[in-house]
């Protein structure tokens, strides 16, 4: 039986993960509320009575209010902390003034933000700390000095990336004493670069497809545990209007209602089975708060493991809008 690549790191998680980034209101800059704590607690108990118990975090959500209003929870629920795994993201910084948005994988920064995630989360130490976007202006050693100080002195015990390609992955971990063991890149049914890409060599059609040669290869033989950010294509295939979607799109989701009616689950339980079915074991990351929604993708590993070869191409092929080459 095939296990998740952070299982084999002896992190032991859930198969999915819930995204905090809507937590404490969002983006807008108004104060945290009692109704966005109630809010996200509802979230993170729906999420453990499904049995989600990993949360997502970036110390730039809600520019800072995500972590925030979780350690607000925590505090009240200290139990907690050790029965779920807890993961956050630095390396994006907004504008100020005259400077503009940026990445920063310098050690101040990498250090500087996690202190901050720390204390808004309430919390010693995170599970997993992912750099967000790459930085053209990454040092390796740079980056190794930040992550041997955060391991030492027990405020992270695991690092990963985010949309890095194979390329930025070696050239980081031949800095870096521990494997990186997670790498989170959007991927779902209406973002298939991931899949076209390997379809689609000596093709023609493979000059359009945007995606890092060789990434899910690298990152299943490495035991890299791949994330999926926006696997639910933000609700197109699982109730919202598609009506001026193109073609491939509302197809998919007549598809998906479809199957859902027949194997009577949800939609929601239909796309991500189908992410989760896919031999790099990826872990999708469910961005929501809305307790129905988290809910309702509570199957998903039962429709990975009961999806027929027939049922998941008949997906990729309605996705794709084209037929196998």
């Amino acid at each position: 039986m095939r296990v998740l690549p952070l299982a084999q790191r002896g992190v032991t998680t859930s198969r999915l993960v819930l995204g905090c980034m809507t937590f404490g209101g969002g983006w807008s800059r108004d104060p945290i509320t009692k109704a966005d704590i109630q809010a996200a607690e509802q979230a993170i108990d729906t999420a453990l009575s499904v049995g989600i118990s990993m949360f997502d975090h970036a110390n730039i959500y809600g520019r800072g209010k995500a972590e925030e209003t979780f350690g607000t929870i925590l505090k009240g629920r200290p139990a907690l902390r050790e029965q779920i795994v807890i993961q956050s993201k630095c390396g994006i910084r907004f504008g100020e003034g005259s400077i503009p948005n940026r990445f920063d994988f310098s050690r101040a920064h990498i250090l500087e933000a996690v202190d901050g995630s720390l204390q808004r989360l309430a919390v010693d130490y995170l599970d997993i700390l992912l750099l967000h976007r790459p930085d053209p202006l990454m040092e390796p050693d740079e980056v190794a000095e930040a992550f041997g100080q955060l391991k030492a002195t027990g405020k992270v015990r695991y690092f990963g990336v985010s949309n890095m390609n194979v390329a930025q992955m070696r050239f980081l971990q031949r800095a870096l004493p521990d494997q990186l063991a997670v790498n989170q890149l959007e991927l779902s049914l209406a973002h298939l670069h991931w899949l076209d890409q390997g379809i689609h060599v000596n093709q023609k059609a493979g000059v359009t497809v945007n995606f890092a040669e060789g990434l899910l290869e690298y990152c299943q033989t490495e035991a890299i545990q791949l994330q999926a950010w926006g696997p639910l294509a933000q609700g197109r295939f699982s109730g919202r209007s598609v009506e001026t979607e193109p073609d491939n799109i509302r197809q998919t989701a007549a598809l998906v209602k479809q199957m859902a009616t027949e194997k009577e689950t949800t939609p929601e339980a239909i796309v991500l089975g189908w992410l989760m079915k896919h031999p790099a074991m990826i872990q999708p990351v469910v961005g929501s708060i809305n307790p129905q929604r988290i809910a309702a993708c509570h199957a998903a590993e039962q429709q990975a493991q009961t999806m027929t070869r027939e049922e998941w191409y008949a997906l990729y092929v309605s996705a794709r809008g084209n037929p196998m080459p």
